[in-house]
């Protein structure tokens, strides 16, 4: 694993790496370090984690890992759209099953249901699960408008009530659901999504940032030398403990090497 730099702002660690590759497996393993430590100190943990292809070298690594004792780990996904069919490729959810849900033995995993005929009810119940497993570890990544689950600018709230809410996704997150091919079209992206908010990802006491591409430089200069503030969702790491942001050389190109 290359390791081209490392350092910390505020209380973020930030590491880059000299390929996407390196990335995602040093993230990987530093994950699984604690993740054993957790369950030598608890019968079971609880884990959030997020679907983008940003995420696939790390979930891959992850998945691999067999020293891992998966059938004590209860998982979590961190949103999904309104109104897409759970096997829809798409679908977060589905996401997560192809790379990692269905690959290893969890004890439990978790889906929000983006069809659920009440949204409102969908949210206390997935609130409701989050409150009955107080989650210890979220691997993330960060958008290009700076959010992190479906907290895009706009609707990103550090001192949210919710746990879980819906909302509208902003044009700039809907284009790069384009831009990352998951979608043919704009008009087909969901304008609508359910997402864990901010303070339901604070909550835990390990973050696992993984931000490759360049498209996403911009996002991760704001998140390092902009204010902390919604207008970047992401730069709220910055007052985490234990978080730590994963780069390639794309993403990390506008930092100062």
């Amino acid at each position: 694993m290359s390791l081209v730099k490392e350092m910390k702002v505020d209380k973020l660690g930030v590491k880059i790496y000299s390929d996407r590759a390196s990335m995602g497996a040093a993230a990987a393993a530093e994950c699984a370090a604690v993740i054993k430590d957790l369950l030598s100190k608890k019968d079971e943990i609880n884990m959030i984690f997020a679907a983008a292809p940003s995420q696939d070298e790390f979930l891959a690594a992850l998945a691999a890992d067999k020293s891992i004792d998966f059938t004590r780990i209860n998982a979590f996904h961190m949103d999904e759209y309104i109104g897409i069919h759970p096997e829809a490729p798409q679908s977060f959810g589905n996401f997560l099953r192809q790379r990692i849900f269905d690959k290893v033995p969890f004890k439990t995993v978790n889906y929000l249901n983006g069809q659920a005929e009440n949204l409102e009810e969908e949210c206390k119940r997935y609130s409701e699960l989050l409150l009955r497993h107080p989650v210890d570890i979220v691997c993330l990544g960060i958008g290009e408008n700076g959010h992190i689950a479906f907290n895009d600018p706009d609707v990103a709230n550090f001192n949210d009530s919710h746990l879980v809410k819906v909302v509208e996704l902003d044009p700039i997150c809907r284009q790069q659901q384009v831009n990352e091919k998951c979608f043919e079209a704009f008009d087909l992206v969901p304008a609508k999504a359910l997402t864990l908010t901010i303070p339901a990802l604070l909550k835990a006491d390990w973050m696992f940032c993984i931000v490759p591409f360049k498209n996403k430089a911009n996002a991760v200069y704001n998140t390092l030398y902009g204010e902390i503030s919604e207008k970047c969702p992401a730069s709220i790491l910055r007052k985490k403990e234990n978080s730590c942001l994963y780069l390639d050389p794309e993403s990390a190109e506008r930092i100062n090497l």
